[in-house]
């Protein structure tokens, strides 16, 4: 079985809503790693020297790769990414070996060969 990691970078208020999106689409869990920073295309806006940004977080999910497309733009549809500039982003990388997920390949199995 081959794997993608999936890397979301969300603001934290969407976090949740994300979780709950890439489960219901094949996911079988993820990491969160809170309190990140980020800079787009301009910096952010600043009040008497004070930072207007949002917290933003990290969410990693490592995936089936014939299911990684789909829980892809479903978590890009819940956070926003292409409706709403500054909200977040989310990629795919491939992965060239992964230990520790022998549960996750049992549950995954039957669920890919119903895909194929």
């Amino acid at each position: 079985m081959h794997f993608k990691l999936l890397i979301a970078l969300v603001e934290d208020d969407k976090t949740n809503a994300v979780l709950d999106a890439a489960r219901k689409a094949g996911a079988t869990g993820a990491t969160v790693i809170s309190q990140a920073r980020g800079e787009g295309l301009e910096k952010p806006k600043t009040f008497f020297g004070l930072s207007l940004e949002t917290q933003r977080d990290m969410l990693l999910f490592l995936v089936e790769e014939h299911l990684s497309r789909h829980i892809l733009e479903d978590i890009a549809v819940v956070g926003e990414f292409d409706s709403k500039p500054g909200s977040g982003i989310a990629f795919q990388i491939d992965v060239e070996d992964a230990v520790g997920v022998g549960h996750q390949i049992e549950t995954l199995t039957e669920v890919v060969e119903e895909k194929l």
